[in-house]
């Protein structure tokens, strides 16, 4: 039983790193621009797909294939803040924010259906099958590479909103848009970027979840519940704790599964409401502070 435990904690900590990796880009969004996007889920199985379809059809290497399809969702990103987001105004922003990124979700959606059908797909490339023997336990690579890319997401997103001068422009942007306004920021445009860096760090969530889960079209809507949980647990625009909520969260679940399979899901979002009930602004959220 003990080995049981010690090999779902590790397998916890990992796969939520895999989920850090996704939720990184939703709590950016939101601790920048406080738009919460829905259709962060959906975006997440585009970059799967892409990814699968650079290996497929081109045989190109899925993590040699980051370096397209990441600016891919970049650009994508960018395009759906011009198109759908940047006119939206007022008190209410936010909260049309939720309907209009719904709405991309459904045509994303519609996209990937008419183009890769109904049928679930896995991306079974030799680099994501192999694993490796550590104190014991058998570890598939393709998870220590995802906790890897998730930790190192951080550290290069705390350097991007600390270390360069695009960053402070967001931070300014963040805390009084009519004050950066004033001083020759271009807000439209920071919004843009940021909105376009959210969507960016998905192709690399969406390319482990898909060689680690089979997935479809419809896949994200599963996929956005949980990271909305892990974003709202780990304080929303927290970027650290998006990764700190997601090995919890993740671990806890993978724990209760040997005993209480069918209830594991459950314990997860039980989890969060009592954290919150204890902490309302998640286990590392600030007040009045975004981006931390």
């Amino acid at each position: 039983m003990a080995r049981e435990i010690s090999q779902a904690i590790v397998d916890g900590i990992l796969i939520g790193g895999v989920y850090a990796l996704m939720a990184a880009g939703l709590t950016l969004i939101f601790g920048v621009l406080d738009i919460i996007n829905i259709a962060q889920g959906v975006l997440v199985i585009l970059g799967a797909y892409l990814s699968y379809s650079l290996f497929t059809k081109a045989h190109i290497d899925v993590f040699l294939g980051l370096l397209i399809t990441v600016p891919a969702m970049f650009i994508i990103g960018v395009v759906i803040h011009w198109a759908f987001i940047r006119r939206l105004r007022g008190t209410e922003r936010t909260s049309m924010t939720l309907l209009v990124t719904y709405a991309v979700a459904l045509i994303i959606e519609g996209v990937l259906y008419k183009i890769y059908g109904a049928n679930d797909v896995q991306i079974n490339a030799p680099s994501t099958n192999s694993t490796v023997h550590v104190f014991g336990f058998y570890i598939e690579d393709i998870y220590i590479y995802g906790f890897i890319m998730a930790i190192a997401l951080v550290v290069v997103l705390y350097a991007l909103l600390y270390r360069t001068r695009f960053g402070r422009s967001v931070r300014a942007t963040m805390q009084d848009e009519t004050a950066a306004r004033l001083v020759g920021i271009d807000v439209n445009r920071v919004a843009a970027l940021t909105f376009g860096v959210g969507v960016a760090v998905t192709a690399a969530g969406g390319m482990v979840y898909g060689a680690t889960n089979a997935f479809n079209a419809n896949s994200g809507y599963d996929l956005i519940s949980r990271l909305l949980a892990i974003i709202i647990l780990g304080g929303m625009g927290s970027i650290g704790g998006a990764l700190g909520a997601a090995v919890f969260m993740i671990t806890l679940e993978s724990v209760v599964t040997i005993w209480y399979p069918t209830w594991a899901v459950l314990v997860f979002y039980v989890a969060l409401v009592l954290v919150l009930v204890i902490r309302p602004n998640g286990l590392f959220g600030r007040t009045a502070v975004r981006a931390q």
